[in-house]
């Protein structure tokens, strides 16, 4: 794979999550993308059991088990700030056995799911942000395929977004600066999914206009 971003896209004003995506979806396939299939990203959280913690007032630390429709054979694990653990697809038995050790939060399982994009180099997916049955947000990833090490490409990354992203280019992602020259894994797109679900499920606390 190559260095990919991943972006948070607001809901345009007076129009819904899906009609949002569709105006991007347009604007991709005005450029000359081609759909190129579909995609789905998921996150389920796992809270460390009370009965692990003791009585010491400890907090508890929070695991993210995702899933990207890219790697279908393997499973992904992650903690806040902390490392990514890169497992075959049989992960998610090991962790109804650890259920002593890390509750399942199922009420906040999210996904990406959506249409896939070929332009040139370009790999783009849109997705609808979903948590249970209600639209939450849109996601946009921006794979640039030839290239490996973040800071050669950012600037042709940038750029490309920008011709149907708009004023909601993001800025470069958090995971860029621990890279510098070090070759761009799949598991540095998760991370960005991590922070990106997470931001939008702090988001929900608060009505959103526009998504129905």
């Amino acid at each position: 794979m190559g260095v990919t971003c991943v972006a948070q896209v607001p809901v345009a004003e007076g129009k819904s999550v899906q009609q949002t995506v569709e105006i991007l979806t347009r604007k991709l396939e005005l450029l000359g993308a081609e759909k190129q299939g579909t995609f789905c990203v998921d996150c389920e959280t796992y809270h460390t059991a009370a009965s692990t913690m003791g009585n010491q007032g400890q907090t508890g630390k929070l695991m993210y088990v995702m899933h990207n429709s890219e790697y279908p054979l393997s499973c992904f694990a992650l903690f806040e700030n902390g490392p990514c653990l890169i497992a075959d697809a049989n992960f998610d038995i090991l962790m109804v056995k650890l259920k002593g050790f890390f509750q399942n939060a199922k009420a906040n399982k999210i996904e990406s799911r959506g249409t896939r994009y070929q332009y040139c180099d370009f790999l783009v997916k849109v997705g609808t942000v979903t948590m249970g049955p209600s639209a939450r947000g849109i996601s946009v990833e921006v794979e640039y395929c030839p290239c490996v090490i973040a800071n050669d490409c950012w600037n042709l990354l940038i750029e490309f977004m920008q011709s149907f992203m708009g004023s909601h280019t993001p800025g470069i992602p958090s995971v860029f600066g621990t890279k510098h020259d070090s070759i761009y894994s799949p598991a540095d797109t998760m991370v960005q999914y991590m922070e990106l679900f997470n931001k939008i499920r702090k988001q929900q606390q608060v009505p959103v206009a526009g998504i129905r």
